[in-house]
């Protein structure tokens, strides 16, 4: 147990009051804790928040990723999953090879995962018939579906509003968005970045109105690339503001930037106590989100094992297969087991708990 007199010694008596109180950060705040010379002080800070929220308890799902295509118009520099129609290793799945993968699980998966690229043809009415077939023939795996940038794309192809992609995606057994696409929010460096995408306002608008649907979301930071500190910073705070607004964000992603693939050039890569802090200065900031994860796909297993001790209270799950990160360089494993998945929660001196894509717990 770290004492009051460390923290002051370390300049984070007030910030150790605010965490105690349940207090907001300031960005200043979170500036010092990103200066921190010791990294155990800011972990054990983020631990205390993490336990207050969630006792010992570690969630985790039994998942299915299915990533329909990899055929993109966004272009995007850093991406080393997108290709050109027609280039080597393009691919894209039909319906029925979407379903064939879920029945082919295995474990039988209480979330349907899908994201993919944004194709320069596929209609939204195919999507409308691949969700309400999911639904129809796997009710007990409820689909969490398409980051706000596919459905800003969608909402393109068909001259619709994203507002009605999203009623109509709904209608076919949506329930819940993952956070890609957010990457940075910083105007100047996501355009250097990304710059065919969706600014970082018409990201924040497609959530606030998936949260004013019913549908809840998920919200993620691409970091480690060329954002500054206080780009980061600024980031969590749009976050947590867009969360007071429209409270449908369930849990936060910080996604470290992959290196290994992508065209774009970084002088000082990730370590491993960059990851560690940006997640538990993430938990001490995002006050309003309730969960944290720790994606193991991108951080590996026993890094994310590391980052439940720094605020992280869910391990995501079975995953089964993952493309993105996979052929952006990540060296982890395809798929964890049920089994796999408690014994590396327990391991860490947490309690294993199953839920499904909105949190809700499973017995």
């Amino acid at each position: 147990m770290i004492s009051k007199n460390y923290f002051k010694s370390l300049g984070l008596a007030e910030i150790l009051e605010k965490v105690t109180a349940s207090e907001r950060l300031s960005i200043d705040d979170g500036r010092k804790l990103f200066e921190c010379p010791d990294i155990t002080a800011v972990g054990a800070l983020a631990s205390m928040v993490r336990h207050r929220l969630h006792s010992d308890k570690t969630y985790y799902v039994l998942n299915r990723h299915i990533n329909y295509t990899n055929i993109c118009v966004n272009g995007c520099k850093f991406c080393a999953y997108a290709r050109e129609r027609g280039e080597e290793g393009a691919f894209i799945f039909t319906k029925e090879q979407i379903l064939e993968k879920l029945r082919s699980a295995p474990v039988k998966p209480r979330e349907t995962h899908i994201v993919g690229g944004c194709h320069p043809d596929l209609p939204l009415s195919f999507f409308e018939e691949t969700l309400t077939a999911i639904s129809e023939e796997f009710p007990e795996a409820p689909i969490k579906a398409f980051t706000a940038v596919e459905i800003a794309h969608f909402a393109k192809l068909e001259g619709i509003s994203t507002l009605e992609v999203l009623k109509r995606l709904q209608k076919c057994g949506l329930v819940m968005m993952p956070g890609g696409g957010a990457e940075i929010f910083a105007e100047e460096t996501r355009n250097k970045i990304c710059p065919k995408k969706i600014s970082a306002a018409e990201w924040l608008k497609v959530h606030s109105e998936a949260h004013s649907l019913g549908i809840t979301t998920n919200c993620t930071m691409l970091f480690g690339h060329i954002e500054s500190i206080d780009e980061r910073l600024d980031h969590l705070d749009r976050l947590r503001k867009q969360q007071d607004a429209s409270k449908g964000f369930t849990c936060f992603i910080p996604l470290p930037f992959l290196t290994e693939n992508s065209k774009l050039e970084i002088e000082d890569p990730l370590t491993g106590l960059d990851e560690l802090r940006t997640i538990a200065i993430s938990r001490l900031m995002l006050d309003n989100i309730p969960h944290i994860k720790a994606y193991w796909v991108m951080l590996t297993v026993k890094q994310a094992q590391v980052a439940l001790q720094f605020g992280a209270d869910d391990f995501d799950g079975t995953v089964v297969e993952e493309k993105i990160g996979h052929m952006a360089g990540v060296n982890s494993e395809q798929a964890l087991t049920r089994k796999e998945l408690e014994e590396m929660i327990r391991g860490c001196g947490f309690t294993p708990v199953e839920r499904d894509p909105r949190f809700n717990l499973i017995s």
